[in-house]
């Protein structure tokens, strides 16, 4: 499966490929970022394509990442599980509870759980 997009509980997300390139440079995120502009309102990156730097946030990866998506307007939604980064540390717990709090950045455990989230918010 390649990245498609696609559209979700109204939504047009741009569903990326689990076995797609990994996003390890903030170029990989503007590669995400212009496949989106297909269409999507969201891209929803599983977990895995993450190089681990973006779970440890003293290497400001994860933010770089993130802002390039708030700069573009696009929401950015991690999918999958990443239970053992967040057990590890207490400030990327802290990180995913407050962007799933807002609107521009989730972490959620699959797909089914984006379908609920963008249900509450279109």
């Amino acid at each position: 499966m390649a990245d498609v997009v696609e559209e979700r509980a109204g939504v047009q997300v741009l569903v990326c490929d689990p076995d797609g390139p990994p996003v390890a440079t903030e170029q990989d995120a503007l590669d995400l970022i212009g496949a989106a502009f297909l269409g999507a309102e969201v891209v929803a990156v599983p977990a895995s394509r993450l190089d681990e730097r973006f779970f440890a946030l003293g290497t400001r990866f994860a933010g770089d990442v993130m802002q390039k998506f708030v700069n573009y307007r696009l929401r950015l939604v991690i999918v999958g599980d990443i239970s053992r980064y967040v057990e590890g540390s207490s400030a990327l717990r802290a990180l995913v509870r407050e962007s799933n709090s807002s609107g521009h950045v989730w972490f959620v455990a699959d797909l089914e759980a984006l379908d609920d989230r963008l249900g509450t918010v279109a």
